[in-house]
């Protein structure tokens, strides 16, 4: 189990990185395509600097995804030392969190995945959400599985598609208040998946949400409830080790605040 630290106030390694096309990638119009997502490089740093935080959960390692605005991946990162450390199913839900946080969010108001849990429930006004817009199982599972995880993954450049209703998916917003896509981040309970992307996402400064569900429109936060869920709550995870890496459930109320002006503080 990895031990954890602070987070270092400045991640100096975030550097920007361009997306190219090549013959075989889908072709993106000058005005859907992000100016700024972080390299592969930055997102990897960043994620491992995250993970010295008190999050909650199994203090498990993680798999964390890009997709811009049209729901191409641009990155797919792994914070151990190979990709057997994480889940290996991890991967792919790593990249339909992301999916899903971005074909669900608007310019002016964001969902996270953990948003839509409570209202995909049977009875809930979303109800079969996450059976639409499967998986392209060519994307996910193409390619060489020993490049899973590094800068040539096979799903960089192609659509992953999916639908992902737990927590770790959030949308991506930049200082001048544009949607560039999303994130998702996957390999522990759902809680810590949540309170893992919050953070990542703010340590990138990509967190600026104009509104959202959640802390009275503000944001696009998890809502926990111990009662019933009927609006937009994700239930409660277990946390198996409260002395060591925090309750989640705690953590989640006192993340860093969302900036709908400039990059988070």
């Amino acid at each position: 189990m990895r031990v954890r630290s602070s987070l270092p106030a400045v991640l100096c390694v975030l550097a920007l990185a361009a997306c190219g096309d090549n013959s075989t990638e889908p072709t993106l119009s000058p005005s859907t395509k992000p100016d700024f997502l972080p390299s592969h490089d930055a997102l990897r740093a960043a994620l491992k600097a995250v993970l010295e935080e008190q999050n909650g959960g199994l203090g498990f390692e993680m798999w964390a995804s890009f997709v811009d605005r049209d729901g191409v991946v641009q990155a797919v990162v792994f914070s151990g030392t190979n990709r057997a450390d994480q889940w290996p199913g991890s991967r792919v839900i790593s990249a339909q969190k992301a999916n899903t946080a971005n074909a669900f969010s608007l310019e002016g108001f964001a969902l996270s995945t953990a948003n839509l849990f409570a209202a995909v429930q049977p009875g809930g006004s979303l109800f079969g959400l996450q059976e639409s817009n499967p998986v392209d199982p060519d994307v996910a599972y193409g390619g060489k599985p020993q490049d899973y995880g590094t800068d040539k993954d096979p799903m960089v450049g192609k659509r992953i598609g999916g639908v992902n209703v737990f927590g770790g998916g959030l949308a991506l917003y930049t200082a001048d208040g544009n949607l560039v896509g999303a994130l998702g981040v996957s390999g522990d309970t759902s809680c810590t998946d949540h309170v893992i992307a919050w953070r990542l996402r703010h340590a990138l400064n990509l967190d600026n949400v104009p509104a959202g569900v959640a802390d009275g429109g503000a944001d696009d936060n998890i809502i926990y409830t111990d009662g019933n869920i009927d609006g937009f709550e994700h239930p409660t995870c277990i946390n198996p080790f409260p002395q060591t890496e925090g309750d989640a459930t705690q953590i989640a109320p006192d993340l860093p605040n969302t900036d709908p002006i400039g990059p988070g503080e």
